[in-house]
């Protein structure tokens, strides 16, 4: 885990798991062809773009979700800066996180208000444990929640075409190695 804290990076030890990472992957490379199969003006970045995030009193402190869609001239405008959308930015069009037991309060709580705060568009918590996808929907500043289990397809305002199941997202990750 990568840490934003008064503009250094902190290191945490505690690496995810390889399951962790494989359904970051798998989300991200989805996400990629379904940008580049519609030819938009976005990218899709795994753990590469931090967001800098209220918490508790603090404005001085980022997150780095597991994936990041953003527009391709937000992109380009970190190319030669830190990969920090700033809060006077425009906001992902779309993070995920992926739980783990370590995180599980964090991703469903402490992120759900930041990410709220900020106008993060949709918010999509990932939970092998749970064997579920929660998608939340920034709609009159406040989330409305899905939870996606099993065959269901995963609904997306951002991606209304994607075609994914929960099932798929936590077998095809497995897969996609």
């Amino acid at each position: 885990m990568v840490k934003l804290n008064n503009t250094e990076v902190e290191y945490a030890l505690g690496q995810p798991t390889g399951k962790h990472g494989a359904i970051t992957e798998f989300l991200n490379d989805q996400f990629r062809a379904k940008i580049q199969e519609q030819g938009l003006a976005w990218v899709a970045k795994q753990g590469l773009i931090a967001i800098e995030s209220p918490r508790g009193r603090r404005w001085d402190t980022a997150r780095i979700p597991d994936v990041t869609v953003v527009t391709l001239e937000q992109w380009e405008g970190m190319l030669e800066r830190e990969a920090i959308i700033r809060l006077h930015e425009s906001p992902p069009l779309l993070v995920v996180e992926v739980v783990s037991e370590s995180t599980r309060t964090t991703d469903y709580r402490s992120k759900r208000v930041e990410y709220n705060l900020l106008g993060i568009r949709e918010y999509w918590i990932v939970d092998p444990l749970k064997k579920q996808v929660l998608v939340l929907h920034w709609v009159d500043d406040l989330y409305e929640e899905t939870v996606f289990v099993g065959n269901e397809l995963i609904e997306s305002i951002v991606f209304p075409d994607l075609q994914l199941s929960v099932q798929q997202v936590l077998n095809g990750a497995l897969e996609h190695q």
